[in-house]
């Protein structure tokens, strides 16, 4: 166990669903390095797991992320620590992205700067209607460069810009409107809008989703021609994986799939 190991609590059930609980209440979630290195440690196993079948991310107390940790940056004002820090969290945010696994991110209270960012980089969010979102950096006079990033590639360009330079909090209805997040549900019905998603891509064969996960992000940033010719390579490889053909086969026979419990 190394000493990090309280700042993230984990959690898995018996179908490889993976439960990842922010827990620096306290201190808003925020990520401090011994939560970043937390969580980085936790997604290098995951990634090396073949039996995870999804993974949800969570938080403990009133907030789901407020961000860095502030008096910790400020703490060390040198550009060396700094190009550390953000390259331990660029790490981490691309980690997510590199799992074979979707990412679900359950979102309560607040996820402000690079907790917005985390939101903006899990593959699907479900929030509680309570929930509100800001990239609030530039309030205090740090433009939020990093989660940017991801919430360019989320929403609009128009809307990104403007919540990155006005630093104003939305709610959960216009994240989901913009795209920032999939569901929004009522305080009480969090885990089960969350077990619902859950649910659906457990009857899925993991395969099929692996690389299909792995394709969508590699196409998005290639031109159409290429993107076509990465798509259509993957199909073909999919197509002749076990899980393909028999799913292919049942639909023509009028049956389920006969799929095992690996897939």
């Amino acid at each position: 166990m190394s000493g990090t190991d309280h700042l993230v609590l984990s959690a898995r059930d018996a179908r490889g669903v993976l439960t990842l609980t922010l827990n620096r209440p306290q201190a808003f979630n925020a990520l401090s390095e011994g939560m970043l290195a937390a969580l980085q440690e936790q997604l290098d196993a995951l990634r090396a797991d073949d039996s995870a079948r999804v993974l949800v991310l969570a938080a403990a107390g009133k907030a789901f992320c407020g961000g860095h940790d502030l008096k910790e940056m400020r703490a060390q004002p040198s550009l060396g620590y700094y190009q550390r820090l953000f390259a331990q969290c660029t790490r981490v945010m691309l980690s997510l992205t590199r799992l074979p696994v979707p990412v679900i991110a359950r979102v309560h209270g607040i996820a402000t700067a690079a907790g917005c960012q985390l939101v903006a980089q899990c593959d699907l969010a479900v929030a509680s209607s309570e929930a509100r979102f800001a990239v609030s950096g530039v309030n205090l006079g740090l433009f939020c460069s990093t989660p940017g990033v991801p919430l360019s590639r989320n929403i609009a360009r128009k809307q990104a810009f403007e919540m990155l330079v006005t630093g104003d909090f939305i709610d959960a209805r216009q994240a989901q409107a913009r795209g920032l997040v999939n569901r929004v549900v009522e305080p009480g019905a969090l885990d089960a809008e969350v077990e619902r998603l859950v649910a659906s891509i457990l009857a899925k064969p993991r395969v099929a989703v692996a690389m299909g996960k792995e394709l969508f992000y590699r196409q998005v940033e290639l031109g159409l021609e290429a993107a076509y010719e990465s798509a259509g390579q993957t199909m073909a490889c999919n197509m002749m994986d076990e899980t393909a053909l028999e799913g292919v086969q049942a639909f023509i026979e009028k049956r389920s799939p006969r799929w095992g419990s690996s897939t």
